[in-house]
């Protein structure tokens, strides 16, 4: 990950538009299909508009609570296809009014910490802290640009001070649901550790050994014995939710994408789970359908290849088949009492592979 691929505020949509990321050629960025091609961006246009019409006058975009976690989760589902808050558009006005209201100093305690104001805990923090460290750069001015970074190193100061709270050998390195927790899980750490690399691409302060000890929780996760050299005798398998478990179809996906935007590009564990989600492919029974299908998404997009394109073919074919006629998206079971902002936004993160806009998923 380079810091130059940082996106910077453009002077117009259509410059915006026509920008490809560092390392990114025009074939990867479009489909060859057509017909795919404008099925899926109309797919994402149709859930970007149902997303701005859960806008408060607040600027909250939230239905189900958890108010600056789903807000800031429809701000990346926006960013991701290339929208900012400078833009002079509705999306950029939605986009706007949705950052103020994320930076209300009634959002964040004075700890630094998100995830009490809206009950979204640790996952929360996580997710919108990696959302404000994506989106400097993008302030409407130096004076929001210098109040993102603010907010920001705050909370990932936060962040680091909860992965030093004393925990047992095996979840040393990782979070769970609070601050203090003195244990950790897969799902919360992933938040975590994406927003220490997204904030460090940034030029935040972020110690290079709170990274590495986050990646040492993800290998303890991963399920294998390890020999000598340290690498997992499984050549083929996945990521738990916590040391010593069954790999899932949701923490693989989200273990091999942290490890590859951390910059494990080749490493044994990277390997083996894209090779295990290879056989253990997405579908709609899958607990947290929509969450780790997000991350199999992304990640296999890292991994590049036939992993890459087996895998935005899945993606692509199920979702399509499943957005609604209002332009949403909607889960079942556990994730179906989350919302629609939450389904629809992990639905287009999904599908904006494509673009590949938001720093943190470039390759």
């Amino acid at each position: 990950m380079r810091l130059e691929t940082r996106m910077k505020p453009l002077s117009s949509l259509l410059l915006l538009l026509s920008w490809l990321p560092f390392g990114v050629t025009a074939e990867e960025a479009e489909p060859t299909n057509p017909f795919q091609k404008d099925k899926v961006d109309k797919a994402i246009d149709e859930g970007i508009a149902f997303v701005m019409t859960k806008q408060s006058e607040d600027g909250s975009i939230a239905d189900r609570g958890n108010q600056t976690t789903m807000t800031s989760l429809a701000l990346m589902a926006m960013a991701s296809v290339g929208n900012q808050p400078v833009n002079p558009d509705k999306k950029g006005e939605a986009m706007k009014r949705a950052l103020e209201y994320v930076l209300r100093e009634d959002r964040q305690s004075e700890t630094g910490y998100f995830g009490s104001r809206d009950g979204s805990r640790m996952y929360g923090h996580g997710i919108t802290t990696l959302m404000l460290s994506e989106m400097l750069g993008m302030g409407l001015d130096e004076k929001q640009d210098q109040k993102i970074r603010k907010s920001t190193q705050k909370a990932i100061d936060l962040i680091l001070r909860s992965q030093k709270v004393p925990k047992s050998p095996s979840h040393q390195g990782g979070w769970r649901y609070s601050p203090d927790s003195r244990d950790a899980d897969l799902s919360a750490t992933i938040w975590q550790l994406m927003s220490l690399r997204s904030a460090k691409n940034a030029g935040l302060n972020v110690p290079s050994a709170a990274i590495e000890d986050a990646i040492g929780y993800l290998r303890r996760s991963y399920w294998s014995t390890i020999d000598s050299k340290g690498e997992p005798v499984n050549k083929k398998s996945g990521f738990s939710y916590q040391p010593g478990g069954h790999p899932e179809y949701t923490t693989t996906a989200a273990g091999l994408l942290a490890m590859q935007v951390c910059g494990e590009y080749e490493s044994p564990f990277v390997k083996g789970a894209a090779d295990w989600l290879l056989d253990n492919e997405p579908n709609t029974g899958r607990k947290f359908f929509y969450y780790g299908t997000y991350y199999y998404s992304q990640a296999m997009y890292q991994r590049g290849g036939d992993h890459a394109k087996v895998a935005r073919t899945k993606v692509e074919d199920i979702l399509l088949k499943l957005q609604r006629k209002n332009g949403s998206w909607h889960g079942s079971g556990s994730e179906g009492s989350a919302g629609e902002i939450y389904s629809t936004t992990m639905a287009i993160l999904a599908l904006a592979v494509k673009y590949h806009y938001l720093p943190i998923y470039q390759r």
